[in-house]
């Protein structure tokens, strides 16, 4: 048994709420999800660069979109979970979700430095629109990082009440930045 599946048998369990859940049930469901995240990622870069009118959709571009919904996604669930005091779960979300924005940080450095600057297509209203979001975005996310990198400092430390205090701040500048980051892709490719 590989050893992160105990962390992701005891979040589903904690998930739904149902301590009686069998570990059959729990293994076939993570089973279930991890292929389907194999394969959206085996189509992902089997597509290779996208045309989307007539423009081109490279590839990390869309991991990065896909990481920045992914970490969005945990945040929200870690945030639902310490909400009902499901502690392990939270901790199992706040970790994937720190892990994904690592991710999607090593394939951004990744892709902008083989592709360099990206330009918004777009004129008029539309554009002023993409600034008004990329801004925002680009400057909370620099700003961010060590706010992050502190909250979960804090955490591992056992240093709960710091670690709370700093996440009432945090949270919301992550999960904007997340969000904010699908948005921008959407607006630079046109889904």
């Amino acid at each position: 048994m590989p050893p992160a599946l105990p962390c992701i048998e005891q979040l589903l369990t904690y998930a739904c709420n149902m301590p009686t859940l069998s570990a059959q049930r729990v293994r076939t469901s993570v089973r279930l999800l991890l292929s389907l995240f194999l394969v959206v990622c085996i189509f992902v870069f089997s597509q290779g660069r996208q045309n989307h009118s007539d423009k081109q959709t490279p590839v990390l571009a869309t991991l990065n979109a896909c990481l920045n919904a992914a970490s969005a996604a945990c945040i929200l669930a870690g945030y639902a979970f310490i909400s009902r005091s499901k502690r392990v779960a939270h901790r199992v979300c706040m970790t994937l979700a720190l892990g994904l924005s690592i991710a999607f940080l090593v394939s951004y450095v990744a892709y902008h430095a083989s592709v360099g600057h990206v330009s918004y297509m777009g004129h008029g209203f539309a554009k002023g629109v993409y600034f008004a979001v990329l801004i925002p975005h680009v400057l909370l996310a620099a700003a961010s990082l060590p706010f992050i990198i502190l909250t979960a400092l804090r955490a591992m430390r056992g240093q709960f009440d710091r670690h709370v205090k700093l996440a009432r701040f945090t949270l919301p500048l992550w999960l904007y930045v997340s969000l904010s980051g699908v948005l921008v892709y959407i607006q630079l490719y046109g889904y």
